[in-house]
């Protein structure tokens, strides 16, 4: 018995088999080259048929398909929301998925990248032995796999988790419309653009950033300025760590989990400011809560949707089992 997962992101597709114990193999990494729509449900049905043929001579036989999309995955249709992929505002790529592999006997799991992140930091990562335990993905944006009493926390309309959108500003401003005033100001797009909002609001300044066009700056940059001690740098980023410990402390109070494990690329570098975070996370916090979480970094890294996706399809557990 081996499955399939696929990890879909807003820049590339991985994919892998997966055998029961974990073990991977022939893992694969295609870039999106700005595809949109069926492009990209065809690049997803290219690599299965790939995939499979590649099991197929060494053997083994392919049972199911976990497939981790960065979006939503609506329950009932399997049709999905993807924001960074054109055309992909109510898509069926299972539908697709079915009219590629040409096969009912193989199952076919979609599921969001928050809920496969976390399930694959349970499985095989640093939430493993967890019933409630958080993801916390700060990458290009933000958004959490939130698992309580075992299970994946959903919502009524498979968004729970779009935590991009915690309100921890006021008042509201038209910018914030968009992404939320949390992924806006502490996403790793959010570093780079209150960096460009300092250095178009101070003509003054003459530090390493100044030196770049703002269309170049991104949290890579700005982590390497901070660590030069560069005055913008050091302003986008101990605002990020006031942002990201009030989230640390609104989801330590809401949810009260053993553990929540910061991933997703801005962490990554970001992992050096923990103490930092949990500091600013005890001033607003539950107080016996938050003396209790671990704050842990993803022991899966890049890999995480992918895993998830993995043990989704390897279960044959669908949204609602999890």
């Amino acid at each position: 018995m081996a499955v399939i997962a696929l990890d879909l992101g807003g820049t590339k597709l991985a994919g892998a088999i997966f055998q029961p114990d974990g073990n991977t193999i022939n893992k694969v990494t295609l870039p999106l080259e700005k595809r949109g729509g069926n492009e990209v449900s065809q690049l997803i049905g290219k690599m299965i048929k790939d995939q499979i043929t590649y099991a197929n001579l060494k053997g083994m036989n392919i049972e199911s398909i976990g497939c981790c999309i960065p979006g939503i995955v609506y329950s009932g249709t399997d049709r999905v929301w993807a924001p960074n992929i054109s055309g992909w505002d109510n898509f069926p790529l299972l539908d697709r998925i079915r009219e590629d592999i040409h096969d009912e006997r193989i199952g076919v799991i979609l599921d969001n990248d928050r809920a496969c992140c976390i399930m694959g930091e349970v499985w095989q990562g640093s939430a493993r032995g967890c019933k409630h335990a958080i993801f916390l993905a700060v990458g290009t944006g933000i958004g959490a796999g939130i698992m309580i009493d075992g299970r994946i926390l959903r919502g009524s309309s498979d968004i729970a988790g779009a935590i991009g959108w915690l309100a921890l500003d006021q008042p509201f401003k038209e910018k914030y419309a968009a992404y939320g005033s949390f992924e806006y100001n502490a996403s790793g797009d959010g570093l780079s653009r209150i960096a460009c909002e300092y250095l178009e609001n101070d003509k003054s300044y003459a530090g390493i950033l100044r030196k770049m066009k703002l269309e170049e700056i991104t949290a890579h940059f700005i982590f390497d300025a901070f660590h030069q001690k560069d005055p913008i740098a050091v302003l986008v980023l101990k605002q990020a760590i006031v942002y990201w410990g009030m989230t640390l402390a609104n989801l330590v109070s809401l949810f009260n989990p053993e553990k929540i494990i910061f991933g997703g690329g801005v962490f990554g570098p970001a992992v050096v400011f923990f103490e930092e975070i949990l500091s600013e996370a005890k001033k607003w916090a539950q107080p016996i809560s938050i003396q209790q979480v671990k704050l842990v970094s993803s022991a899966l890294g890049g890999d995480a949707g992918l895993i998830g996706a993995a043990f989704m399809a390897l279960t044959h557990k669908s949204r609602s089992d999890h």
